[in-house]
């Protein structure tokens, strides 16, 4: 049992990251408050919640008082499935500050292409003065896949660029002025119409591959750019590399952005390195200052202590 008059202990178990600036909100509120960094943890039945990013099974056993796991990045797909996960809530990390980020990310990898830039670089490494012609933004339909509350804010700034933005989500959602498809009998709509795909979804058992030869296919052949873009921020279990590879080489895509792989780092050897027409960042599209992130599931914990229910709960079914 915990004991009396002290507070609930947190555990970070933040994996190869720096655990520090996410232990630093909660020491200067309360000192009384037990912090562990694991694998110091010498009272398991303090901890009442764990701040988990790829952590081993390990962490989550023996902790006989646990209340909830934060994710420490967007998703939760290093956390569903781990061996021994207690039968605790699991609460996704949505902060203005990764949402943000990576709404800036997927905004300049669409103006990237659109404005084609990796052909001026490419010029300008040639020292080549020469105009492309640039099609206007309301002729490019941008499709984002993963509707959730980044995919949204992205919809948002790119359809006020003056974007065709359309959203596909696994069930039905809304959002102002923008088109939106949902579930199996809305995805071949929704590719068919869509220039440049971004892809924000989380990895489930679902998604996995989903990013492929046949789903590429489907995509709009009719569109101003040339050709289909490929842009994923989410994961890299959606792709299929190969397919990504293959559909580049034979024009079913003409460009790809891509911020994840399978495995990660990208192997120095991967072919993606290489490609013209591929922008490779190392999984960095929503990275966000560690202790803006652990302020606010601080004020989570808080609020959840007050009698406040969790929020942005993760479904285990869904795993999202």
């Amino acid at each position: 049992m915990t004991k009396p008059n002290s507070l609930p202990g947190v555990l970070i178990a933040s994996g190869a990251w720096d655990p520090e600036p996410w232990a630093a909100p909660f020491r200067p509120e309360e000192p009384a408050r037990p912090i562990r960094i694991w694998p110091d943890v010498p009272d398991p039945e303090s901890i009442h919640y764990v701040l988990a990013w790829k952590s081993p099974a390990e962490v989550f056993a023996n902790l006989p008082n646990l209340k909830a796991v934060f994710s420490l990045g967007a998703g939760v797909d290093h956390i569903i499935g781990v061996a021994g996960l207690p039968d605790v809530p699991i609460v996704r990390v949505v902060d203005p500050d990764l949402t943000t980020r990576m709404t800036e990310w997927v905004v300049l990898q669409v103006l990237l292409h659109h404005r084609h830039h990796l052909a001026y670089a490419r010029q300008q490494a040639a020292h080549l003065w020469k105009d492309i012609r640039q099609p206007v933004a309301s002729a490019v339909r941008v499709g984002i896949m993963g509707f959730g509350a980044l995919g949204q804010a992205s919809a948002d700034i790119l359809s006020r660029i003056g974007f065709q933005v359309a959203g596909w989500s696994r069930t039905a959602k809304q959002a102002d002025g923008i088109e939106t498809f949902h579930g199996e009998a809305g995805l071949t709509p929704f590719l068919n119409r869509t220039d440049i795909l971004v892809v924000l979804l989380p990895l489930t058992p679902e998604t996995r591959g989903i990013l492929n030869r046949r789903l590429f296919a489907e995509l709009a052949r009719d569109g101003v750019l040339g050709g289909p873009i490929l842009i994923n921020g989410g994961r890299g279990g959606l792709q299929v590399g190969a397919d990504i590879l293959s559909a580049l080489d034979d024009g079913t895509l003409i460009a790809a952005s891509l911020d994840v792989f399978e495995p990660e780092p990208l192997p120095a050897d991967s072919p993606f390195w290489g490609r013209p027409n591929v922008i490779i960042t190392p999984h960095v599209a929503a990275s966000s200052e560690a202790s803006v992130l652990a302020d606010g599931i601080h004020r989570h914990i808080l609020a959840f202590e007050a009698g406040k229910p969790l929020a942005n709960l993760v479904d285990r079914q869904r795993q999202y």
